[in-house]
This record gives C-alpha cells, sequence and structure tokens, in this order.
C-alpha cells in the first residue's frame, strides 16, 4: 500500500517557484543569474505598515485570533469594497486568510464534489487548475490567445458552460499576460453568467491597483449587482503592498460560503499570523498615494520591456493593461537551434537553454496553459532588466 494520496498525481508543484529555485541554485554556484520569473514587488513593505507590526508585538497582540480574520481587518475590507468597488458587504462575509492563495483554495474546498467543472480562462495562474484537481474537481481550460488579447469572449464562455460547471475562475489584470478585460468586455462575460445561474464566480483581482495608461478596473459583481448573490470577490495586500511574505489574502461573498470557508481554515490553518493582519489593516486604512506612484514605476518597466522584447528576433510581445508581467510569444524562434546546439522545439526548452546559456529566468509557458509563449516578470530594477533584454536579445540573433 503507497503512503502516498492518489490526489497528489493529479498535480504538479509550482512552476514559478521551481524556476526561481533553479536561478536561485545557479547564483549560489556562482552563475550571473537575472530571475525574471518571481511575482513579487521588489519594492520593501512601506515603512507605516512595519511600524503598525512593530507596533502590535509590542501590544502583546500575538494570541491566536478568530480563525478567518480580526473584526478590525474585516470592517477595513468592507470599507475598501465600498470606497474601491461599489460593493456592499458585512463583516460577516468577508473572510481573511494566508495568502490570496488559501482564499481560492479554501472557496474551492468548500464547495467542489467529484465531477464538478471549474473553468478557466489560460492563460491562467500555475495554481489554478492543480487547486482544483486537489479538491476533487475538473478544470476546463479556455484558450485565449493573441488574437483576443489573451482574454476569453462571451462565445467562448458560453460553449464552456454545462449542466456541471460550478465555478467561473475569472482573474483581471492577469497573471501571466498582463491582460485586463475593459467593463464593455467584462459586461458581455456576465450577460452569459446571468443565463447560467447555476454557475458561481470567483474574481481575483489581486492586481486592481497596478494598472495602466487610460485602462480602468472593475470587478464582476460591481459591472453585474445581479450576479453579487454567487460571486466571491477575492483580492489581498501581496503585491499592490509589496506584502507578499507577510502572507494576507481575504475574499467577501455571500454569507453560507464565507462560513463554509471559515469551516475548512479552522481545520486547517488556523488563523493567518496575527501581527500581518494589524499591518494589512494598516495597509488598507493609511496612506494610499503610493499605490499611484508605484503602478507609473510599473507602467515605465513595461514599457522598457516589451521594447526591447519585440526588438528580439522571433519574439512578438504585446502591451499589457496592468499587472507586472508581460507574455511574449517565441513562434518566431521555433525549429531554430542555439548557439549552443540546442533546438528550441517549444517554450520550455526556449526557457532553459535561456537560462542555462545567458542566464536569465523566465517561466515558460505552457506551465500557463498557453504555448509558446514565455512569462516575464518586470518587478525588478531598471538595470536588471536592461541586462536582461539584452541577453534575450543576443540569444535570439544567435538562433541559426
Amino acid at each position: 500500500m503507497s503512503l502516498l494520496s492518489a490526489t497528489l498525481d493529479r498535480v504538479k508543484p509550482s512552476p514559478t517557484i521551481a524556476v526561481t529555485t533553479m536561478a536561485a541554485e545557479l547564483r549560489a554556484a556562482g552563475k550571473d543569474v537575472i530571475g525574471l520569473g518571481a511575482g513579487e514587488p521588489d519594492f520593501d513593505t512601506p515603512q507605516n505598515i512595519k511600524d503598525a507590526a512593530k507596533a502590535a508585538i509590542d501590544a502583546g497582540k500575538t494570541k491566536y485570533t478568530a480563525p478567518d480574520g480580526i473584526p478590525e481587518l474585516k470592517q477595513a475590507i468592507c470599507d475598501k469594497f465600498r470606497r474601491e468597488n461599489g460593493l456592499e458587504y458585512t463583516p460577516a462575509q468577508v473572510s481573511v486568510g494566508t495568502g490570496g492563495k488559501q482564499i481560492l483554495y479554501n472557496a474551492l474546498m468548500a464547495t467542489l464534489n467529484p465531477g464538478d467543472e471549474v473553468i478557466i480562462p489560460a492563460p491562467y495562474w500555475v495554481s489554478y487548475p492543480d487547486m482544483v484537481l486537489l479538491a476533487g474537481g475538473e478544470p476546463v481550460v479556455v484558450e485565449a490567445g493573441l488574437e483576443t488579447g489573451f482574454k476569453m469572449t462571451a462565445e467562448q464562455l458560453e460553449a464552456a458552460i454545462t449542466p456541471k460547471t460550478k465555478w467561473l475562475i475569472f482573474n483581471s489584470p492577469s497573471n501571466p499576460t498582463g491582460a485586463g478585460y475593459s467593463r464593455d468586455e467584462l459586461k458581455a462575460l456576465t450577460d452569459v453568467l446571468m443565463r447560467h445561474p447555476h454557475v458561481w464566480v470567483m474574481s481575483d483581482d489581486m492586481y486592481e491597483h497596478l494598472v495602466f495608461g487610460d485602462f480602468k478596473f472593475c470587478t464582476p459583481a460591481e459591472v453585474e449587482p445581479g450576479l453579487y448573490d454567487r460571486t466571491l470577490t477575492c483580492n489581498g495586500v501581496s503585491k499592490a503592498y509589496a506584502m507578499t511574505g507577510w502572507r494576507i489574502g481575504y475574499a467577501a461573498g455571500p454569507q453560507p460560503l464565507i462560513a463554509a470557508m471559515r469551516k475548512i481554515q479552522s481545520q486547517s490553518t488556523s488563523n493567518p499570523c496575527s501581527i500581518s493582519q494589524w499591518a494589512a489593516l494598516e495597509a488598507l486604512t493609511g496612506p494610499q498615494d503610493f499605490l499611484a506612484e508605484n503602478a507609473k514605476l510599473f507602467q515605465r518597466r513595461r514599457d522598457l520591456v516589451v521594447d526591447a522584447l519585440n526588438a528580439a528576433p522571433g519574439i512578438t510581445c504585446p502591451v499589457p493593461d496592468g499587472a507586472f508581467y508581460v507574455y511574449p510569444s517565441i513562434a518566431g524562434c521555433l525549429g531554430k537551434t542555439t548557439a549552443a546546439g540546442t533546438l528550441i522545439d517549444n517554450d520550455e526548452t526556449f526557457a532553459k537553454a535561456l537560462l542555462e546559456e545567458t542566464g536569465v529566468a523566465v517561466v515558460f509557458g505552457a506551465a500557463f496553459g498557453l504555448s509558446p509563449n514565455f512569462r516575464v516578470s518586470y518587478a525588478t530594477s531598471d538595470e536588471a532588466l536592461t541586462r536582461a533584454c539584452q541577453r534575450i536579445q543576443d540569444f535570439c540573433k544567435g538562433l541559426s
């Protein structure tokens, strides 16, 4: 009898973590490696947030809390949704978890039965399908390619819905593409969902504050109030507030769903770190002006990377609306051989050869469900991005 659960055979480890680990190992071995794989800002957590955490420690706020969040933070989350999204929730409709990932996982574990289907537009964040599989559901992947700006159309959504569909997982701006849905594009999707009352919406809004130019963020329950009672609106402090390691995510939705998620959390991790919760409270209630400043900085980096990658032979890099990723196509590189003699037959081979031959770490597109592409995180310094893009250009120029 095997020790390990058969469920593990349904999932794979996170490819983004694997790339980051590989880059760290090469760096430790003395290789000059530029890591463009990690999805976290290079900024430090703002000082007022760190000060709030220190004050919480000094005040002895180091005990257990309610399983899914302190009342003060839940109220601040309600205030945030009202202020920024026009959505009204009570604290009883809010769940706070150990990062956005736990929030999504709890919701899937609390709702999926064997055979339930979850629609996931691709390219997708690497963890979505595997979390669905761990919870006993079946991912239904809908490919949204370059021709639609990496966005699923209403026709594609309609075609993917079956009587077994339980959820649509929606992410805008997107990891890995940075693509954002306009209000009209989102309304077309919500119109479809209104015709299928058995389908729930899990909206991952983690990159809400990282949007560029004229793009205006919107979320499904805001665009279509008729979906309010079957939407879980998810967010967190990781990306916008440079708090990835603090591990605080949150969501608001119908009270029975939130209660079910609380039950899951109470029997798994219990409460998120108490100090991180007080820090997140300060993040949501303290000064917000730096958010727009950081978005401008990311936009400048985006433009630097897009221009540089489009100058690389065989690469086509669209301009994203938000987040801090680009998702260029390597269609023009396929079938060619690197200077070191490696045949580029897919995006995984491309990414591996790029790391081994130039020391630039990116994540291959197959990990996100759509090839032939790769993901670059530009959440690092201009200097590192410039050097990395030059290496990618030289690598592509060396293909024959």
